[in-house]
């Protein structure tokens, strides 16, 4: 599977080339998430619903997010995944919110 750095990631989103799609759990979203981002968690996520999208997966560390792509992958979507998940988007400066709109962290 495809990694992509936070700043390719940033910049696909800016452009409109690609959604993101966070696959964490509820309470992990609810914590704090990049903003425009999609929620879906990886146990109720439906290839389907982004036929012809390019997307971008992410999760805390990567992993989650990586397993997203693959599956994503398999059923003919295009799909990266956000290397190091939020944990290195937020390292990269890049922001996190809360639904509404304050800040938010990758704490639960």
């Amino acid at each position: 599977m495809t990694d992509i750095d936070p700043d390719e990631a940033r910049r696909r989103l800016a452009a409109g080339e690609a959604v993101l799609v966070d696959v964490r759990e509820p309470d992990e979203w609810a914590a704090g998430h990049a903003p425009d981002s999609l929620h879906r968690p990886l146990g109720d996520l439906d290839p389907a619903e982004f036929a012809g999208r390019s997307v971008v997966t992410t999760c805390r560390g990567g992993g989650r997010g990586g397993r997203a792509a693959q599956q994503l992958a398999d059923a003919g979507v295009d799909a990266v995944n956000l290397g190091g998940g939020l944990t290195a988007w937020s390292g990269a400066g890049h922001p996190l919110v809360r639904d509404d709109g304050t800040p938010g962290t990758l704490d639960r």
